[in-house]
């Protein structure tokens, strides 16, 4: 596994926990304006592009049926975010005064386990499972679906395959009349994936941009990242944020990494990514409701407000990452085996 893909997870993951910690502040502290500080919802991005990029590096080459590679990214993501759903389900039923994004409903309960798109029963403006941030795993699933299937061509044939069918998709979103699996479906925010997917396999064939470029790449896909989420909205994402998150990617796996000092604590928190972007919403409830009954308002420091979510989260996903992923030794690229 290539080093940089482990950083990456990390810093998309830990973008997401600041982008909702900043959002919780005007619930913890009403006086504090804090909408000039509200970045990191693009982490989505770079995680839609590696997650094309990853599955095309674990399957090229490989002889892998569908059914096994289904089998394995079920493995992976459903148990924490069953478990993840139905205790906020139990929660939204038994003290709903803690969630202020989720109510119990049956059958948002049942569509958010299965992963279809369904209008959220707190707000119905909004299409999000129980647990809100896995509206991202909704789509996740979507393209592990197509990939599965896509697995039975020959390996030269998949991506122009993968092109159609997500164009056929996108086409057919548009032409329907608006029902909430076509809003979700139609954006094109799906087609990060495929441009992942495409960076996967120019790695494979070696067509990566010089050491110098990769570095420029790296930094400028981070620096208008930062400038487009400011100047445009999620409407504009797939090219505004999307095409960044390309560089991004693309900047970081043309980089030699093994002749770089290795970070550590950052390579532990790519592997727990996926467990802290589940359990943070969590944490930030736990932090808004000790701010909001604790007689001293230090909490309410917007400043360790944030470091605290960013840090709680951080550790409670390690936890969590610890207590439900087998050990195993994994070898990074450049570096021995944990």
């Amino acid at each position: 596994m290539l080093v940089q893909l482990q950083y990456l997870r990390a810093i998309a993951a830990l973008m997401v926990v600041y982008f909702h910690a900043i959002l919780q502040l005007a619930k913890v502290n009403p006086a504090v304006d804090a909408t000039a500080f509200v970045y990191g919802e693009t982490g989505v991005d770079i995680f839609f592009v590696l997650s094309g990029l990853v599955m095309w590096l674990t399957t090229s080459g490989r002889a892998m049926s569908p059914i096994d590679f289904a089998r394995r990214r079920i493995k992976r993501i459903v148990p924490l975010y069953w478990l993840a759903t139905l205790f906020s389900a139990v929660v939204a039923l038994a003290a709903p005064s803690l969630l202020k994004s989720t109510v119990f409903d049956l059958s948002h309960l049942i569509a958010s386990l299965f992963f279809l798109p369904w209008a959220n029963a707190a707000d119905p403006s909004t299409i999000a499972p129980v647990v809100v941030p896995g509206w991202t795993l909704n789509y996740e699933m979507f393209f592990y679906l197509v990939f599965a299937l896509l697995l039975a061509l020959p390996e030269v044939r998949r991506i122009p395959a993968m092109l159609a069918v997500f164009a056929m998709i996108l086409i057919g979103c548009w032409l329907l009349p608006e029902m909430t699996a076509s809003r979700f479906y139609g954006e094109p925010i799906i087609l990060e994936f495929l441009a992942g997917v495409v960076l996967g396999w120019l790695y494979r064939q070696k067509v990566l941009l010089p050491n110098r470029w990769a570095w420029a790449a790296l930094a400028l896909g981070f620096a208008f990242l930062f400038i487009n989420e400011a100047l445009m909205g999620p409407e504009s994402r797939f090219y505004a944020w999307g095409i960044p998150a390309i560089f991004i990617v693309y900047g970081a796996v043309s980089i030699d990494f093994s002749r770089l000092p290795f970070i550590g604590w950052l390579n532990y928190l790519g592997d727990c990514s996926y467990s802290i972007y589940i359990t943070h919403a969590f944490t930030l409830a736990f932090l808004r409701v000790a701010a909001d009954r604790l007689p001293i308002g230090i909490l309410k420091q917007p400043v360790l407000f944030v470091i605290l979510s960013l840090v709680l989260s951080s550790i409670g996903g390690a936890l969590i990452h610890e207590i439900t992923t087998p050990r195993r030794k994994v070898a990074v690229a450049g570096r021995p085996p944990a």
